[in-house]
């Protein structure tokens, strides 16, 4: 469980705590994972986006819990999940966090679901096993060049200056609340969806001791996810591709991964943006309880 020091501020109802401790001969280099567990059913796992936590899915996750046991990961280093000094925070490093998850709680059946990063992650560790996979829905597949600096011009160069030698560790560490909350916006068709309590508790966990580091890491491993996209060829679930009409991925993106995976499924939800777990949680719910 999170320290009282470091303790969500957002309780989604229903969900319980968990962690899962490193895995033995691990040398350091793995950290304590954080999940909430609610509902019942076949297991559902859900794979959040770059720079939030397992609270993105505090609407969609209630939606679904009467028909999947949903498993809400905080992906290494991010959210309550352990910060390990020195650990890799690119694509195999971040998808082997979401594979012990699934191998150390042995989960069978699964339906993976993915945003963004999330969505990257779904998709390689259905490739790794399939044996435990039954179905990826992945939403919004951040795997194509530019990503969060499309959002807006605030992005551009927040994102710059934390990749930048020298000053970005040290604009990594600042991060006012109005710039999180301006570059998250840059990610909603609606921009209502962003509520300020998430917006705090984003900032509590970014002031988590070695956070920006962590932070800094995964914008640098960006690159990691377009690389991963040659492996999606190698999945033997049926997927199904989500995004929304704002995102921001191209049409030649978005093209270029339907020509990519030519059996499976796709929608576009008119007027969402990136976070479609935070705008239009219903519409994923309505997706995944028809296929339960």
């Amino acid at each position: 469980m999170p320290s009282q020091e470091s303790r969500p501020t957002i309780h989604i109802p229903g969900t319980t705590s968990h962690t899962i401790a490193p895995r033995a001969g691990s040398g350091g280099r793995e950290g304590r994972l954080r999940y909430l567990k609610a509902g019942t059913g076949a297991p559902l796992v859900l794979l959040h986006t770059v720079r939030t936590q397992a609270e993105h899915f505090r609407h969609l996750v209630p939606l679904i819990a009467d028909r999947y046991t949903v498993y809400a990961l905080d992906l290494p280093g991010m959210g309550y999940s352990e910060i390990v000094p020195g650990a890799l925070y690119d694509e195999p490093a971040m998808r082997a966090g979401v594979e012990r998850l699934l191998n150390e709680l042995d989960l069978n059946d699964v339906t993976l679901v993915g945003e963004s990063m999330g969505a990257v992650l779904a998709l390689t560790a259905a490739a790794d096993l399939p044996e435990r996979v039954r179905r990826v829905v992945a939403v919004n597949t951040y795997d194509f060049r530019g990503g969060i600096a499309r959002s807006s011009l605030l992005a551009r160069v927040v994102v710059s200056g934390v990749l930048a030698p020298g000053v970005g560790p040290v604009i990594a560490g600042v991060e006012p609340k109005p710039a999180l909350r301006k570059i998250l916006q840059g990610g909603l068709g609606d921009k209502s969806a962003l509520r300020e309590d998430y917006v705090d508790e984003l900032l509590q966990v970014g002031s988590r001791p070695g956070y920006p580091t962590v932070a800094r890491a995964v914008y640098q491993a960006l690159p990691s996810l377009i690389a991963a996209r040659p492996r999606y060829p190698e999945i033997k679930a049926p997927i199904h591709l989500v995004y929304g009409e704002k995102d921001w991925s191209r049409p030649s993106d978005r093209e270029a991964n339907k020509q990519l995976l030519p059996a499976a499924d796709f929608t576009q939800v008119p007027k969402a943006g990136h976070f479609i777990a935070l705008e239009r949680p219903d519409m994923l719910a309505d997706l995944l309880n028809a296929v339960a």
